[in-house]
């Protein structure tokens, strides 16, 4: 008894294949928190030394928001928990 060829189908490779685009967290300025504890905030929860996490905290001041870090969402949910747990205003968005 002889079988027939079986045919797979393969995906494409063009636009089928796209990767995900990471998801982000954006801290939202807020009246409440002194800029010096938002610079403290950002070295304690990712570690940044202290000219990134000014960086980011003139932007968040300046501009009203600034994101402060990058990945896959339940990562990026835990980091909003974090902030939230310090009193800051984060959200978590699907960067496009």
């Amino acid at each position: 008894m002889s079988t027939a060829p079986v045919e797979l189908e393969q995906p494409g490779t063009s636009e089928d294949a796209r990767l995900d685009p990471p998801w982000i967290t954006i801290v939202w300025n807020d009246p409440i928190n002194l800029m010096s504890y938002v610079t403290y905030v950002f070295q304690r929860v990712f570690g940044y030394s202290k000219p990134v996490a000014e960086k980011l905290m003139l932007d968040v001041h300046h501009k009203g928001k600034a994101v402060v870090s990058a990945g896959a969402r339940e990562a990026m949910e835990r980091d909003a928990q974090a902030l939230h747990g310090y009193g800051l205003w984060a959200t978590v968005s699907h960067d496009s």
